[in-house]
Parts: structure tokens; sequence; C-alpha cells
């Protein structure tokens, strides 16, 4: 019997992985809904008064929204008490968050610090903002969550990438839940290195088991039902169960793509990152999102999230039911 057999025969089938909370700190859009358009354009998560606080002090950008979606989609998920503290089972509760340029910003300050007065001028306080994995450890902190925590800075696909992981997390039993963050902060380092203006965004969302979260009686939004990463969005497509040409309720992506509709038909078709310019490493999570605002708008069909494509390394798709 091969690894994979016996890796696939451990996966119980009762493991149908749900999102259980959504949660938005996005200017101009106030509920995941908003997503599916026009956008409001107005109201929505306020960055003057959102990002400040006692609790925020000492942290970067894409932490401080972060914590922000975070607390958001633990709230609908109905994993905190009125006090906010995390109600789930911490030890066995994940956090893994998506972003590429999250805290470019406080790894150039620092090395540009180093570079003109030398290493003993750097703030001890603001070191520990240039860790890659900084905004997931500040969630974890904040709720005491002591599940797998990482961060998956992948390009294009690191959104969806970062939902696929915390999947794979939940249904292997290595977490009961997870929380999935995709962030992406507006500063001039992001804007830099984009060439256009940045987006401050943070998304997030709870992923678990079916039935762990029908016992609790939370309202599943979503069913993550598939997903695939390949050298292009025709072998992602095949990967994720999804035929050429097939139909389905909702397309999320970049239908500018060369050769994207040829290859799929879609009852409707929303390109996020047009409506609200670069998103990066938190578009998968938004497109996310999304589908879940689609399902609960009584429209049928099944979605499908893609990102990448001809003018990236790589494309992924997810699959999503209701």
């Amino acid at each position: 019997m091969s690894t994979t057999s016996i890796a696939r025969r451990r996966i119980p089938n009762v493991r149908e992985v749900v999102v259980a909370g959504i949660g938005l700190a996005l200017p101009g859009v106030a509920t995941y809904g908003d997503l599916l358009g026009p956008l409001p354009g107005a109201g929505g998560f306020d960055v003057a008064t959102g990002l400040s606080g006692r609790e925020l002090r000492h942290k970067d950008r894409a932490s401080r929204l972060a914590l922000w979606a975070a607390e958001s989609a633990l709230h609908d998920a109905g994993l905190t008490d009125d006090a906010a503290a995390f109600t789930g089972a911490a030890d066995e509760t994940a956090v893994v968050v998506s972003t590429n340029l999250g805290n470019a910003d406080s790894v150039c300050e620092a090395a540009a610090t180093i570079a003109g007065a030398g290493v003993r001028a750097l703030s001890p306080l603001g070191l520990p903002q240039t860790s890659s994995n900084v905004t997931a450890g500040w969630v974890a902190i904040r709720y005491g969550l002591r599940g797998p925590n990482l961060t998956v800075c992948n390009g294009a696909t690191s959104g969806l990438d970062a939902l696929a992981w915390a999947r794979n997390l939940v249904v292997a039993g290595r977490a009961e839940a997870a929380v999935v963050v995709g962030v992406e902060p507006a500063n001039d380092v992001a804007t830099k290195l984009l060439g256009r203006q940045s987006t401050d965004v943070a998304v997030a969302v709870v992923l678990e088991p079916a039935h762990a979260a029908a016992s609790r009686g939370a309202r599943p939004r979503a069913t993550i039902a598939g997903y695939a990463r390949a050298q292009d969005l025709s072998g992602a497509l095949a990967a994720a169960g999804v035929a050429q040409e097939e139909s389905v309720g909702l397309w999320l992506g970049d239908g500018a793509e060369a050769g994207a509709r040829r290859l799929l038909a879609a009852t409707r078709h929303i390109d996020l990152e047009a409506q609200l310019g670069p998103l990066s490493g938190a578009l998968g999570i938004l497109q996310c999102a999304a589908a879940a605002a689609h399902f609960e708008s009584g429209a049928t069909g099944r979605v499908l999230a893609t990102a990448g494509g001809p003018r990236h390394d790589a494309a992924a798709a997810v699959l999503l039911t209701p």
C-alpha cells in the first residue's frame, strides 16, 4: 500500500471543513455582503480610529489590521465571550496568516536604521515587528491560541494557499479550528513595491469541521470543497475538481487573464481587485468571504475562487459549496 493511500485512509470523512465566522477590516466595505457589489464606497472600517488603542500600541500596521479582523471573525463564529476572550479549545486552534507585504515597512525601517546609525540604534520594541510571522504571533498571543501557527507568503496565490493549509490542519486532526487571516497594509513601502497605491485590508475566516460547528450551534457559511495549485489555471481547475467549461454560480478571479474565459463558464463573475485595488495576500481570503455572501444571498451554483495565472509563477483554485 502506498504512503499516499495510507494518509488518505487516516483522514476521517466526517471532517468536512466549513467557514464558521467572518470578519473584515476594509474601508468602504461594511459587511462581507457588500463584496458582491456594488460597493458602497463609504462606511465600514475606519482606519483613523480602528488602528488606535492601548492594545494596539507597539504593533505594526498589518498586525493591527489583522487583530481587528480576527476579533470580528471569532465573535461572528461565537467563539468569544462578552469580554472578547476566546472560549474555544485554545490548545487546538491554529492561526494561519497570508501576507506578502505585511511587515515590509518594518524591515525596511530597521535596515535603514542599521545602515545609518548602526545596530545599537534599533529599538527593542520595534525589532519583533521584523519577524515574518509577527502578525500570526500577535493574533495567537491576543487570544491565547496554542495550535499550529504559520504565515504563508506565496505571491498571488497566497490567500488561497493559506485556506488550503488551514483546511489541511483541520482535516488531518492537527487542529480543531483555524483562524485564517489575509492582511496587507497601505503604506509607502507597499506602494513602491506594487507600483501603485496599496490597499488597507484585513479579512479573517474561522474554519471548523462541520460537525464541530453544528454541535456549537454555529451557522456554517460555506464549505471548502477543493483546492489545487498548478503551473497554469487549466491545471489548477482540473486538480481542484472543476471540468473545463463547467458552469459555476460565481467565479471570483481575474477575467482578464489569458484564456481564462475559455476555460470557465460562470453565471456571475467578480474581480475584487478591479474594484478594491491591489489585495495581494488578502485576495484569496476575501474571495472566501464573498463566496459566503453569495450562498447567503440565496444564489445557486458553486463558487470558484482563482488567483495567479500567466503573469505569475503559478495559479491556484479553491472550490466552495453551500
